[in-house]
């Protein structure tokens, strides 16, 4: 697997550019976090700890506490690749986040954007 550069990157550096995203379009940073929350399962001073710690991304979702089940349910595209093709295992983790900040920012109900296991049964 090669390696790609945003694994390095820390998750401090690209977290304002996702509340930023979501602030141009009318949401909030509380917004973002219940979505990192909701795909990661830290807590919100886990969160901020992962933040301060400037955590890069590769370590922020190994040590994420339990990644959503439910996460499996993301579908779209985003930055021209459909997330639900991404190979790799943490691009993927990295694309539902992205998926999941673009959903927010074009003004999606955060009970869509939370997925839940229901939501893959329709009649």
């Amino acid at each position: 697997m090669s390696s790609h550069r945003i694994y390095a990157m820390s998750f401090a550096s690209v977290y304002p550019h996702y509340v930023a995203k979501a602030e141009r379009k009318g949401r909030t940073k509380a917004e973002v976090d219940e979505i990192v929350r909701w795909l990661t399962g830290y807590t919100q001073k886990g969160l901020e700890k992962q933040i301060e710690k400037k955590t890069t991304f590769e370590a922020f979702f190994d040590q994420a506490p339990k990644l959503n089940p439910s996460r499996d349910l993301i579908k779209g595209v985003v930055c021209g690749v459909r997330v639900e093709n991404v190979e790799e295992p943490l691009m993927r983790e990295i694309r539902y986040l992205d998926k999941l900040i673009d959903e927010l920012a074009k003004g999606k109900a955060m009970e869509k954007i939370l997925r839940k296991e229901s939501d893959a049964i329709r009649p």
